[in-house]
């Protein structure tokens, strides 16, 4: 192999090769440019006054488990434009950078399959520079993401860890790419995503959330043309919240043993769909014999089960007549919480509704990647970065980790 085609598998194209030797087991190639191009490394100029050299060394890409280096003598010029004295602009490396733009392909390449801890292991770099270098091309890729194409969207927020600290996170439903994270909750932390919005002129037709008062108003405030779709699993979780205050309101007022002993343990049964029961262990059983002995607690229970209904019908005709018809039952159910719950139902009928007009969109699709954001966190042992994690979590969708460490 010649010194050219040798320079060239390094990606050192424009250099020769002077000589290669072995230095406390880490290969050295030595190189020189074919041609000088001096240029001042700030103005451009080649209006410049050689001012000696000065000796660099740059990591490469490593050949098997042994080390790379590239020595060259890079020379410093005066410019006589601007008047600075520095070295000359590398043609193969990153200004300030110690290590080739192909060491820094070759580990952005190993990072699709591999953690930063073992592609540091296994290219015999620190642990920062490899982070370094993800930052730098993930802050590259996702400085300005195309906001202009969406069309359908879902908002949520995570919980990232303790004293409360949340994440707002936006996701795109058609592309499944998160297009915002925000720092925080509430309407607050999404100011930035709507200025973003506006000036992208992107119309949007629906945006999937759940019924939380400050997502409403921002979305009504920043998208008054977009469709509000509540998500069915949040409204779901609310009453089987609902109806778990429920159980233990009636287990506090019960009077009889046996009636107590009979509803305690008894909150997961309530809350499982009737599907999912387990009857080796049975637990059909002891929700029937729960359910027979109170009969608040067994109206409630299949409320619930006809609350879920009002998601499976064949046109949004048929769920709003269902929808009707629930709210009525709940209101003449004397209970409570099913009042209460039946006037929140009632006032957000428009937006429960709306899953028929747009596609059947929901937060799904974004709770599947907040379950990923805290995989990735819980692999990480925590991110001291905070946008180094917010930029991995822009990258989710294009991740397909091969190797777990």
């Amino acid at each position: 192999m010649s010194t050219d085609e040798f320079c060239h598998v390094f990606g050192l194209d424009g250099y020769r090769c002077k000589s290669t030797f072995l230095q406390n087991e880490q290969i050295v190639l030595e190189v020189e440019p074919t041609v000088f191009d001096l240029r001042c490394s700030q103005c451009g100029c080649r209006h410049v006054i050689r001012r000696g050299s000065y000796r660099r060394w740059y990591r490469g890409v490593p050949i098997g488990s042994c080390p790379v280096y590239i020595q060259l003598d890079v020379p410093r010029v005066s410019c006589s434009e601007c008047g600075a004295l520095r070295q000359v602009r590398v043609d193969f490396a990153d200004e300030q950078r110690s290590y080739t733009k192909m060491l820094e392909r070759y580990i952005l390449d190993l990072s699709k399959s591999m953690t930063i801890q073992d592609v540091a292991r296994h290219v015999r770099v620190s642990w920062d520079m490899v982070k370094d270098i993800q930052k730098r091309y993930l802050s590259k890729r996702f400085e300005k993401i195309r906001l202009r194409d969406l069309r359908l969207l879902a908002v949520d927020e995570i919980c990232i860890g303790r004293g409360h600290r949340y994440l707002t996170v936006v996701l795109d439903l058609v592309s499944g790419a998160v297009v915002f994270v925000g720092d925080g909750k509430g309407a607050d932390a999404l100011t930035p995503f709507w200025k973003r919005l506006h000036s992208s002129h992107a119309k949007i037709d629906a945006v999937a959330m759940d019924m939380s008062p400050a997502y409403i108003q921002a979305v009504k405030k920043n998208l008054p043309l977009a469709a509000i779709v509540f998500d069915h699993f949040h409204i779901i979780k609310l009453f089987n919240e609902k109806l778990s205050d429920l159980r233990r309101e009636l287990y506090r007022e019960a009077t009889e043993l046996m009636q107590k002993k009979v509803m305690k343990g008894t909150r997961w049964l309530l809350l499982k769909n009737p599907e999912n029961l387990d009857d080796s262990a049975n637990e059909t059983a002891r929700l029937q014999e729960a359910l027979r002995l109170n009969q608040p607690l067994a109206t409630a229970y299949y409320m619930k089960e006809d609350l879920r209904q009002i998601w499976l019908q064949y046109d949004k005709e048929s769920a709003q007549t269902l929808l009707d018809d629930w709210v009525r039952r709940a209101e003449k159910s004397g209970i409570p919480i099913l009042i209460k719950f039946a006037h929140t139902i009632g006032s957000h009928r428009t937006g429960i509704l709306a899953f028929y007009d747009h596609n059947a969109i929901s937060t799904g699709p974004l709770e599947g990647t907040n379950n990923k954001i805290r995989v990735l966190q819980r692999k990480a042992y925590g991110f001291r970065d905070k946008e180094f994690f917010k930029l991995k979590i822009y990258a989710l969708h294009e991740s397909r980790f091969k190797l777990v460490g």
